[in-house]
């Protein structure tokens, strides 16, 4: 470990308790929530309040945890901004001295009593790392404490060997035991069980879907007012990275042959938005261009995709996971929540006018003149010609939630949409949502390539664009055809071709509107791919 930098820090907190006691102490629990904690957490990856104003943090609860050598706390906070909402957040404690540190990612030096020492978060230290594991496997439950450990019956699981952070830390922190597990520390917390917890262990333990890493333990809270989830174990797949990373190097291959295969952009055949392919329906000349390769391969997700969502909608016992029908309550939660993030964006864009330019700008100003036309498509809604069926879904699928594993895909992260509330993920939504998430995504990747590439393709940009859009509506049609026929045979009702094209095109747009917010808040110039895609969706 490299030499501690004490310099860092302008003083030594001193408090008159001792660690074991502090928290009963309302001097120690003042200066930690304020003076040290608000310097300290607007700095991590995983806080999500960096857009807002913090206003103060809270303690609302905390809970003690021993190993042989140490006494660690895990503490719930409460995060209050002047914009009038708040974000609760679990962080685990240690208060060690400098033999025992395993980290330079200290929080503040302390005196606590006589002894002095360092505040750390409690997961780097290796210590506190093995005492989380071993509970699992031991499924412990602290007495008193509500503190339940559970261990899945799909694994066996070793006893602790090692253990190191995976990656960098991220909105979680990740784990990984004995180079075989994964634990997700959940940072941001709920009064409600994480669906990312409950979908995997819904996944694993009654449906043995076997394209997500399997469930094998988890921590929850069991508190008066609800359950919170503070941590996923999941099995840790073999994998060659994520399918964004993937698909951008196909892209970039389809989009090299141009010049090197001497492609015709304006002589490559076109193709209707959803019209459903099979591989022997695609034209000579855009496998030519693109590949066989890459259209097996969406083949591939199309059908991992499809096994996922007959999974979630096939239990008849469990009734958050039983499927059911449109109704006027879905439909006023629907509409309000598209009309909300709807005038949101329209806020956002007319603010962010002077940051666009070419045609990001051009395609901005359209969107303004056919914002009536975007409200009427949200508004259109009318359950009563629905005849599909709604199930829970993953809610915020794309590329990056797809890990590759040799030929095949492993489906990651069910918690949903980050910016939803912990209650509308849960909502029952149609299947038809995930795909157009991973259309949106296909999409993005193609517009990325593009966009990450400038000087290498010699083609001018409004061409690429032109190709870009033919080989989307290939994909989409390839994997349209694997998912319809798949989940149809299997008897998960999506409805019948008018419904599918209707809720297809509701979703994709809903997603477009969604992704304008974020490329308008941090790159402007990237807002060409979601107002190019809401142009293609309405047509206008």
């Amino acid at each position: 470990m490299e030499p501690l930098n004490q310099d860092t820090f302008v003083n030594t907190f001193e408090f008159k308790t001792d660690w074991k006691n502090c928290f009963e102490n309302a001097d120690f629990i003042k200066v930690f929530s304020s003076d040290i904690l608000e310097n300290y957490i607007i700095n991590k990856r995983w806080y999500g309040g960096k857009a807002s104003t913090l206003k103060y943090i809270e303690v609302v609860d905390y809970f003690q945890i021993r190993s042989d050598k140490h006494t660690y706390y895990g503490v719930l906070l409460e995060v209050n901004f002047k914009e009038a909402f708040y974000q609760h957040y679990f962080m685990p404690l240690a208060f060690m001295d400098k033999a025992d540190l395993d980290t330079n990612t200290i929080i503040a030096p302390i005196k606590m009593g006589k002894q002095e020492g360092f505040l750390v978060d409690a997961l780097h230290q290796e210590d506190f790392r093995k005492l989380l594991y071993d509970n699992i496997i031991q499924a412990k439950e602290t007495p008193g404490l509500k503190l339940v450990f559970h261990r899945g019956s799909v694994k066996e699981l070793s006893s602790y060997k090692t253990s190191r952070f995976m990656g960098l830390e991220q909105s979680n922190t990740s784990i990984v035991y004995n180079e075989s597990f994964v634990l997700k520390i959940f940072r941001r917390i709920y009064v409600s069980t994480n669906p990312d917890y409950e979908i995997s262990r819904f996944l694993t333990e009654r449906m043995h879907f076997q394209n997500t890493p399997a469930y094998t333990g988890s921590i929850n809270l069991l508190l008066s007012e609800g359950n919170i989830t503070l941590g996923l174990m999941q099995e840790l797949v073999p994998n060659q990275g994520d399918a964004w990373k993937f698909m951008l190097e196909q892209c970039d291959g389809v989009f090299t042959n141009l010049k090197s295969k001497r492609i015709k952009i304006d002589k490559l055949p076109d193709v209707a938005m959803f019209k459903r392919l099979r591989i022997q329906d695609i034209p000579p000349e855009i496998i030519d261009w693109a590949g066989l390769s890459i259209f097996l391969r969406i083949q591939t997700l199309a059908l991992r995709t499809a096994e996922m969502h007959i999974a979630l909608g096939s239990d008849i016992h469990e009734t958050a996971f039983t499927p059911t029908t449109y109704n006027g309550d879905y439909t006023v939660w629907l509409k309000n929540r598209m009309l909300y993030q709807f005038q949101n964006r329209l806020n956002i864009i007319e603010n962010s006018l002077h940051k666009l330019d070419g045609l990001a700008l051009e395609l901005a100003h359209q969107f303004m003149e056919n914002k009536k036309l975007v409200r009427k498509h949200f508004v259109d809604f009318d359950w009563t010609k629905m005849k599909s069926e709604r199930i829970r879904i993953h809610g915020d699928y794309h590329l990056g939630q797809v890990l590759v594993n040799g030929d095949d895909f492993y489906i990651l992260d069910f918690e949903g949409e980050p910016e939803s509330t912990i209650r509308d993920r849960k909502v029952k939504q149609p299947p038809l949502k995930d795909v157009a998430g991973m259309f949106r995504s296909f999409h993005y990747a193609i517009y990325a390539t593009i966009f990450n590439n400038a000087d290498k393709y010699p083609v001018e940009q409004e061409e690429l664009f032109k190709a870009g859009e033919i080989l989307y509506k290939y994909f989409v049609g390839v994997f349209l055809q694997t998912y319809i026929h798949t989940v149809q045979q299997n008897n998960l009702n999506i409805g019948y071709d008018h419904e599918i094209d209707f809720l297809l095109k509701y979703c994709l747009l809903e997603k477009a509107v969604y992704e304008l917010g974020y490329e308008l808040n941090s790159r402007p110039r990237w807002a060409v791919i979601p107002l190019r895609g809401i142009q293609s969706i309405l047509n206008y």
